[in-house]
């Protein structure tokens, strides 16, 4: 059975209570990759995959699912400043929905607005220099993606135990 393709909140609703999510920042050229730990406390990167084709993409996202024995995906939305969702958001949902089709771990969207802008500053105060952030720009907004969706989902969890 395909999986769903939700918004972050309601995709964590088809996840088990522990296991880790992959993060994806889905660029055109590059797939930035990163994955929590089985608590969901913290965000590590894993690789910035070259795209090929979907399917050889698919397959490599896949075997890391598989190798850290995840529970779901966590999937950058590129939304506008605006609120709207341009060609990028609708070519990373076409993304999600094909990539849906070949597993059973839901997968959680979450706005991305300004996550390579705020990587890309901390990677400039690090005193990196500008070849060495291209090869890590996108598996660091990978991290900054999923760890904001971390720190949501932790927030979401103690004000529903508070309650």
């Amino acid at each position: 059975m395909p999986a769903s393709v939700l918004p972050l909140i309601e995709a964590a609703a088809h996840w088990p209570e522990r296991g880790a999510l992959v993060g994806l920042d889905l660029g055109t050229k590059t797939i930035g990759v990163a994955v929590s730990d089985p608590d969901r406390r913290l965000a590590t990167g894993v690789e910035t995959l070259q795209r090929k084709t979907f399917t050889a993409d698919a397959a490599r996202l896949l075997a890391i699912a598989g190798e850290r024995n995840a529970a779901g995906f966590v999937l950058g939305l590129p939304i506008n400043m605006d609120g709207s969702e341009g060609p990028r958001a609708q070519s990373t949902r076409a993304f999600a929905r094909n990539l849906a089709r070949l597993t059973d771990l839901a997968i959680g969207l979450w706005d991305e607005r300004l996550s390579t802008v705020a990587v890309e500053r901390e990677l400039i105060g690090m005193d990196m220099s500008r070849a060495k952030r291209a090869k890590v720009i996108d598996e660091h907004a990978a991290i900054f993606i999923l760890q904001g969706a971390l720190d949501r989902l932790a927030v979401l969890r103690r004000t529903s135990k508070a309650n």
